[in-house]
């Protein structure tokens, strides 16, 4: 199952491409190889009652050095337009959503434990996501929450209308939010090569962080990478020390 961090062990990816429409739904997957689900449709799909269960792999085995032996088990890789991901379990060590490039996606009333949390990106040169909702989900015991990555190395791109609603986060190891344009890095030399804009928070989104954690929330925007304003109003932190904020447009949230 995955491979560890440093392991020579190649596994096969994604263990499922979907590239029907209309309707996949009660599925269990239970310790994939690497990442699970590769969204490939062409038409309007949506994703239901799905049980990813790759806890087997938070055991260390003969090659992975001591530590987990699952790497890279994101639970869905979203690449592609018209995409509804509900009422569904995974249990991973890897991003449990991930949004790398798509339109009008849709993540609701899902539980993330154990992995990298809820992801757009990272978003490279020439990727636009657009109008994504994530809400009412569960996030138990990850490295983060919610995160927005963009390559450093982007020269064109964007990340637009990503609304948080209702979410409830506990027990983030690292970080609660994190937005950054700086990956691979992790709150490097921010670049604005993919530009991101109208980041909102709303209802109540809960996030608690690890005492031991880096920050409850950090935002690393490039200068001219981030624009328009930014309504927080919905975020609440708690748990661990404030992070920095690079970006002026964020409004009515503080740590």
């Amino acid at each position: 199952m995955g491979s560890a961090e440093g392991a020579k062990q190649k596994k096969p990816h994604p263990m499922i491409k979907l590239g029907i429409s209309g309707s996949f739904e009660h599925v269990k997957v239970l310790n994939s190889p690497a990442q699970v689900f590769s969204m490939g449709n062409k038409a309007a799909l949506v994703v239901s009652n799905i049980n990813i269960d790759n806890s087997a792999g938070n055991a260390a085995n003969s090659i992975s050095g001591g530590k987990p032996a699952a790497h890279n088990t994101d639970g869905f890789d979203v690449s592609t337009d018209a995409v509804t991901i509900q009422d569904s379990t995974i249990i991973n060590q890897d991003d449990c959503l991930a949004i790398n490039d798509g339109n009008n996606i849709t993540f609701q009333r899902n539980k993330c434990t154990g992995g990298h949390g809820i992801s757009v990106g990272s978003v490279a040169t020439g990727k636009t996501v657009s109008n994504v909702h994530i809400t009412g989900n569960t996030i138990v015991n990850n490295d983060q929450a919610l995160r927005i990555k963009t390559f450093a190395s982007a020269t064109s791109g964007s990340v637009s209308g990503v609304t948080y609603k209702d979410n409830t986060a506990t027990g983030c190891h690292k970080y609660g939010v994190i937005i950054d344009q700086s990956y691979p890095e992790t709150l490097g030399k921010p670049v604005a090569g993919v530009k991101i804009s109208a980041i909102t928070f709303t209802g109540t989104n809960r996030v608690t962080v690890d005492s031991s954690a880096k920050a409850m929330v950090e935002v690393n925007c490039a200068a001219g990478g981030c624009t328009g304003t930014w309504d927080w109003a919905g975020l609440k932190v708690s748990g661990g020390p404030k992070g920095n904020h690079t970006y002026s447009g964020i409004i009515n949230f503080s740590q």
